[in-house]
């Protein structure tokens, strides 16, 4: 069994790959070929946290595998980060184990892959300003990956906390070939902004309508139980597109309070969801018909784009030989 550690995991995802080898997995999980349960999870409640299960079989990666993943939201500004998992691989021939790889690079790739999919598809060609809403990991991976599909000249970065704003900037700054700035407020960030990525633990939203440029899309990947990260007025006027319908609208924590409270206060219903991403892949939806319609992508995080991604870093690890073989007999 081969043993994958994060800083091997880190070396061997390659984004532009990544980005390109979820969408036969979103193909896959739209037209019902892969397998993939509902994510179920046990809760610590004295820390806002859980421990979850995300098994998947993707037939166009060739991978069965299960994430074990935990959130932990007051692992916030600690050296600690929120999400962090282990991902199980097994031969989908004889069901043998064949790797086990730390799964938290993977999850932050993986998640910023799948926005930076949805922009691809969604977003308008000429965007070059894009809002960056959070400071940490997701925040980080998402400003990297959105640069692969569009044109980006101007990140605002804007975050709970100044200062971790200013030091991502001018982190941003440094790795990418864009004019990267802190901003004070959400709004600030959002003002004109072609391209908005939220991943925030906010529990008010931090993208409202109001402050959205026309043609905006969204990709939102924040998760908070009690609160949500996108208003009611954005969920309302945009052309929703998600990984899949069962998972956003499942209870808890598997779905997303930002479409169910809507959907529960009869705001909107379950068919104001326009798309999964594998359908605007196979052509069965139409994607953006309007260059001022403001798109958006909530995701959750499904297990067959962790398929997808560890199914690629191990035959990248075993096409250069590294990682460590172990035997469990």
């Amino acid at each position: 069994m081969l043993v994958l550690g994060r800083s091997q995991v880190e070396a061997l995802l390659d984004m532009d790959a990544l980005i390109d080898g979820l969408g036969p997995a979103m193909v896959d999980l739209s037209e019902g070929r892969a397998s993939m349960p509902d994510r179920t999870a046990a809760m610590v409640p004295e820390r806002d946290g859980f421990l979850a299960t995300m098994p998947a079989f993707v037939p166009s990666a060739g991978a069965l595998m299960t994430k074990l993943v935990t959130l932990f939201p007051h692992n916030t500004g600690t050296p600690l980060p929120t999400h962090q998992a282990l991902i199980a691989v097994f031969d989908p021939e004889t069901g043998a184990p064949r790797a086990l790889l730390d799964g938290t690079a993977i999850t932050a790739a993986r998640t910023a892959a799948a926005s930076a999919l949805s922009a691809r598809l969604l977003a308008r060609d000429d965007a070059t300003v894009l809002a960056v809403l959070g400071t940490g990991v997701q925040a980080r991976a998402h400003a990297h990956a959105m640069c692969r599909v569009r044109p980006v000249r101007h990140i605002r970065v804007a975050g709970r906390d100044a200062v971790r704003a200013g030091v991502l900037a001018e982190e941003l700054g440094a790795a990418l070939k864009a004019e990267v700035v802190a901003l004070p407020t959400y709004a600030e960030a959002l003002d004109g902004a072609d391209l908005v990525a939220a991943a925030t633990h906010s529990a008010d939203p931090v993208v409202r309508r109001a402050w959205l440029a026309p043609g905006a899309h969204i990709a939102s990947v924040g998760f908070t139980r009690g609160g949500r990260e996108v208003d009611d007025a954005t969920v309302a006027d945009a052309l929703v597109c998600v990984e899949s319908r069962r998972a956003v609208l499942a209870p808890y924590p598997a779905g997303s309070s930002d479409l169910l409270f809507p959907i529960r206060d009869g705001v909107i219903t379950a068919d104001h969801i326009h798309a999964e991403l594998g359908e605007l892949l196979n052509g069965s939806k139409p994607g953006r018909r309007s260059p001022d319609r403001i798109t958006l992508y909530k995701s959750v995080g499904v297990a067959v784009q962790d398929a997808a991604a560890a199914a690629l870093v191990i035959a990248a690890a075993r096409e250069r030989g590294i990682g460590e073989e172990i035997s469990l007999g």
